[in-house]
């Protein structure tokens, strides 16, 4: 991005809720089923049928206010959104306008959110994007068009949606980026959403503008729409900014309009030129009563978790674990997990993370698997970790361990066993193969004794040779140290 040039983004994020059913009636939640079979006459909107408020939607929304530190309002309500579409049976949304649930807060970006080509370039450490609020309201349905014809998939509307408005904070693609992973962790900490933009779960419009350094009025700003993943966000902003940039560095005046993304063009592309801001006509729906909210807050922070930014500061603090481990551990629930039960009541914490980080995650990927199908259960990991902690196997054998226990999922205590792989650690063995060795190689002992230290090395070798790998290398290297004097 130029230099000469500031970029504003401010994001609406759209989270679905994780209810078994709609906002306002009892149809099933479900994503994936046949088109039009999840629906009643309220979502619908046919005459006559009345919504009833979905109470577990409600909570999860103040627990997702709770995780950002959001203000929770005392007292909302629902209002009726009036706008003319297909995708909207009623004519009207029923959303929150004036008083929303969760109003404040913010979304911290720590260095892990953000790219891996990006994580070194960092332009301000530890920033917070600040929200201006957080809405419940009901999904829309899904369009569908075809070559000669458009349908419409109403299982979808109704489906408690949030709405996630931040105020105009970002200033890069890359914080943009940052932004939506970790919005996403701690809406899966909290367990209110999937958070999957493949599947609609999540789905983010972008608001974003240039104007030159120095210059304090904000650009003509352009939203951006059919945003299906967080990189193709980043991609987008990156296209756009230049885009805006070009045009205003020429002389060329920006116009306020939305734009879609072509993920496969790589480029965004005018859907529509607004020339004035579209008058929805709230007013409070009389179907729907206002709600308090003090019972509502109270179950939300008794079901609170702890957020990613504390599980990040415990693995520091009660496993020992680098800052930088800590972060990849806390940063998926799966891998935290496999962590925590593994390193629970273990003084090998940081050994235990190296395998987990190193070993395991390598190998999934190997195999194209996820943590919840690796067939390593968690103690074993930290079986393993004491076995070799303990002097009874080397690390070249706990490598052929790990690999049977990755494949089988049998424990190491039995494949070691099975394998005679215990490693020998009796001095009085040991210290006779180093008999052995020295009267078998008696240029290395004087080389050694003439100042040659790597020949301790070799001498140690053929031990290690002799006890067909099972003799303690440690122990080996340091017996031939003291017959050699």
């Amino acid at each position: 991005m130029s230099q000469e040039y500031i970029a504003t983004v401010g994001l609406e994020i759209h989270v679905q809720l994780k209810t078994r059913s709609k906002m306002f009636c009892a149809c099933p939640v479900e994503y994936g089923a046949t088109p039009n079979t999840h629906t009643c006459p309220v979502c619908l909107g046919l005459p006559g049928a009345l919504p009833v408020m979905n109470e577990e939607a409600l909570r999860l929304t103040t627990l997702a206010g709770l995780m950002l530190e959001c203000n929770i309002a005392e007292v909302c309500k629902f209002d009726r959104k009036s706008y003319y579409y297909p995708d909207v049976a009623k004519n009207y949304q029923i959303s929150q306008y004036d008083m929303p649930l969760c109003l404040g807060g913010g979304i911290p970006l720590h260095d892990l959110a953000y790219p891996k080509d990006a994580q070194k370039s960092i332009a301000t450490k530890d920033k917070v994007v600040r929200l201006t609020r957080i809405h419940l309201e009901e999904d829309v349905a899904k369009s569908f068009h075809l070559e000669t014809a458009s349908g419409i998939d109403f299982n979808r509307a109704g489906t408690p949606l949030m709405e996630i408005v931040t105020e105009a904070d970002i200033s890069s693609p890359e914080e943009a980026f940052a932004c939506l992973t970790s919005l996403k962790q701690h809406l899966l900490y909290a367990g209110v959403s999937d958070a999957d933009m493949e599947k609609g779960q999540m789905r983010c419009d972008v608001n974003v503008s240039v104007r030159p350094v120095g210059t304090e009025k904000f650009g003509t700003k352009i939203e951006l729409k059919n945003l299906n993943t967080i990189s193709g966000v980043r991609r987008a902003l990156a296209y756009e900014i230049e885009r805006q940039i070009e045009i205003v560095r020429a002389g060329g005046v920006l116009q306020q309009e939305t734009r879609r993304w072509d993920d496969d063009l790589g480029e965004t592309q005018l859907m529509r030129v607004k020339e004035s801001a579209h008058d929805y006509r709230y007013f409070p729906d009389p179907d729907l009563m206002p709600v308090k909210t003090e019972g509502l807050l109270a179950s939300a922070k008794a079901a609170l978790p702890e957020t990613p930014a504390q599980r990040r500061a415990r693995y520091e603090n009660d496993f020992g674990v680098s800052a930088y481990d800590a972060a990849v551990l806390a940063d998926n629930l799966d891998l935290g997990s496999c962590f925590e039960q593994a390193a629970a009541g273990s003084p090998h914490g940081k050994q235990i993370a190296n395998w987990i980080l190193n070993d395991l995650q390598s190998a999934l990927s190997s195999a194209g698997q996820s943590f919840a199908e690796s067939a390593i259960q968690p103690g074993h990991l930290a079986e393993l970790v004491a076995v070799v902690a303990s002097g009874q196997i080397n690390g070249r054998q706990a490598k052929e361990v790990f690999a049977e226990m990755f494949a089988s999922g049998r424990g190491p205590s039995v494949i070691i066993e099975e394998k005679g792989l215990r490693q020998e650690s009796d001095a009085g063995a040991i210290g006779a193969l180093c008999d052995q060795v020295i009267a078998a190689h008696p240029q290395s002992v004087a080389d050694y004794r003439a100042g040659k230290t790597v020949a301790l090395n070799f001498l140690k070798g053929q031990v290690m040779k002799l006890s067909k790998g099972k003799a303690n290398p440690t122990m080996a290297g340091d017996l031939l140290a003291q017959k050699l004097g």
